[in-house]
């Protein structure tokens, strides 16, 4: 399964990024909590090399707790500031103006040492598309300032925002990067919808997020669907499909259907909090 997606637009995004990277201060990135590592754009950490760095998890309420700390901690060991947030509900917004603070603790002392009081962080909002930057911007101000949508490429232009007197956010696109060297950060993305649906194989994704939670969430299926797993994916998706009358006309099984539907319900959390991939993986790769 080849998945590759990176639109027109993206190019001239990174390219007015690079631009706008001079005129802030703080880089807040957006990640995806059920794939923290596969959702964050490579070309950020080079582009951003010398800015402060907050990293939020958002959806952190669709992942799995553990794992949510486990990444926490392993996103600090490598310098970087880290919030857990659910943007839609709010949860965890009120703790960011502190780490903000926190994370540009230098250049506020560099600005008082010059005379320059209370002049406002300006940080950029990055992130991939659908990772929720929007629904942040909006939940954080507390009005809805920017667009938002649930498909990924929603927002196209670029937005200044000011929250308060101590911080002012830059909204951009959500970008990807040109080619994905390693195809399953491709499948993870697309199952977290992140890659339009539209030129994906859903009957095939669906068949791969069937082993990757028989595999690492043993009995999640079961439990929702009361059907019996084994390491066979096209028996499962066979039997949701029955279990949910996913049926064409003959009482022929709708794989398609029934792919949608099983999509559907991990990406809106119905089959439980899932995490998709572990620090321990990425430290292990490092290594190699």
């Amino acid at each position: 399964m080849n998945i590759q997606w990176y639109p027109g637009h993206m190019t001239k995004a990174v390219r007015q990024m690079q631009e706008d990277l001079k005129l802030i201060d703080l880089i807040i990135e957006l990640v995806d909590a059920r794939v923290p590592m596969s959702s964050r754009n490579p070309d950020i950490d080079r582009l951003g090399q010398n800015k402060a760095r907050l990293v939020l998890l958002n959806k952190s309420d669709l992942a799995d707790e553990r794992c949510n700390q486990l990444w926490q901690d392993y996103f600090q060991q490598k310098g970087l500031h880290v919030v857990k947030i659910n943007a839609r509900s709010g949860a965890g917004l009120k703790s960011i103006q502190g780490v903000v603070q926190e994370a540009c603790r230098e250049k506020i002392e560099r600005d008082r040492r010059r005379g320059i009081l209370n002049r406002p962080i300006r940080a950029m909002v990055v992130g991939i598309p659908n990772v929720g930057k929007s629904t942040f911007i909006n939940s954080y101000a507390g009005k809805a300032c920017t667009k938002t949508g649930n498909k990924p490429g929603v927002t196209k232009g670029k937005q200044w925002i000011r929250l308060n007197k101590n911080l002012e956010l830059l909204d951009t696109p959500g970008i990807l990067w040109p080619k994905f060297e390693d195809q399953q950060v491709g499948i993870k993305l697309s199952l977290i919808g992140s890659i339009k649906d539209d030129i994906l194989n859903l009957d095939e994704l669906s068949l791969e997020l069937l082993r990757r939670l028989h595999r690492d969430y043993p009995g999640v299926l079961e439990q929702r669907f009361g059907i019996q797993e084994s390491d066979k994916p096209l028996e499962m998706l066979e039997a949701v499909a029955r279990v949910r009358n996913c049926l064409l006309k003959g009482q022929e099984l709708d794989y398609s259907k029934a792919a949608r539907l099983l999509l559907e319900e991990f990406r809106n959390g119905k089959i439980g909090r899932i995490t998709l991939e572990r620090p321990e993986e990425e430290r292990a790769e490092e290594l190699q």
